[in-house]
């Protein structure tokens, strides 16, 4: 490095740099004495720094286990700095036309590291609905974003999330096993959407589809929430062509040329 550009340098701000690269690696959270020793940082130092990103509200600190994980507020920054196209600006109003002609919450979300997270939502229009939280993870083995996303992945980057998923099981719906799971993303690919049919929350069903940007590759999904009793089989295969064809509106916006499935 030139003596110039050393007199620019912030040491403390490249260590609490170091401290969030660390703990994106690390899903279970970091000791202060792990942190220091593996950033070969001195502890009144990584203390300093610890503090500072919990009181800034980049990182959570759990009193019981002593260790610090990351907090969503760096999703939020991430997700601003994602300018495909402009992403959640193509894609908000077309989700909000989708939840006026269904009149459910429609939903958003993309992959994160291991699990799909959730980003915005479209409140429904009856009294009972759902609402989630930004940030909040879903699973990519029984939810219809997540099958609707892995569906479409490149086998490389579909096998590397394999290799995250444990399936747990939520109730006997659940698909607990990798190659019904495979057989499941198979019957996707042919139908152009992705279900969850209580699986996840008895008596809640889900149906979403792939949004694609302009490589070709699905850099998200949107879906439909809502019980049981009011999405009826007839109902579903109403809104299966409202959905799929919002997605098809939204990833000819992103640039994606070819024809999807209707």
């Amino acid at each position: 490095m030139e003596k110039g550009e050393e007199n620019y340098k912030v040491p403390n701000l490249e260590k609490g740099i170091a401290v969030l690269e660390y703990l994106s690696l690390h899903s279970n959270g970091g000791t202060l004495q792990e942190i220091k020793t593996e950033l070969e940082i001195s502890q009144t130092t990584a203390y300093r720094i610890l503090n500072t990103l919990v009181r800034l509200d980049y990182l959570l600190y759990d009193e019981d286990s002593k260790r610090y994980k990351l907090s969503r507020k760096l999703l939020t920054l991430g997700y601003r700095s994602l300018n495909e196209h402009n992403l959640l600006e193509t894609v908000l109003p077309r989700l909000r036309d989708l939840r006026d002609q269904v009149k459910e919450t429609a939903c958003f979300g993309v992959l994160g590291s291991e699990k799909g997270i959730f980003i915005e939502q479209a409140q429904g229009h009856h009294t009972f609905r759902f609402i989630l939280s930004p940030g909040k993870p879903f699973e990519l083995h029984c939810s219809a974003p997540g099958k609707a996303i892995m569906a479409y992945l490149p086998d490389t980057v579909r096998n590397r999330y394999l290799s995250y998923m444990d399936f747990p099981r939520y109730n006997s719906r659940t698909i607990i096993d990798k190659d019904e799971y495979l057989k499941e993303l198979d019957k996707v690919r042919t139908v152009g959407y992705a279900m969850d049919n209580e699986e996840e929350m008895s008596g809640v069903i889900c149906v979403g589809a792939p949004i694609f940007n302009y490589t070709g590759y699905p850099c998200g999904a949107i879906w439909i929430s809502g019980p049981k009793d009011r999405l009826t089989k007839e109902v579903i295969k109403s809104d299966i062509v409202s959905i799929k064809e919002v997605a098809r509106l939204i990833s000819a916006e992103l640039g994606y040329s070819k024809v999807l499935k209707t």
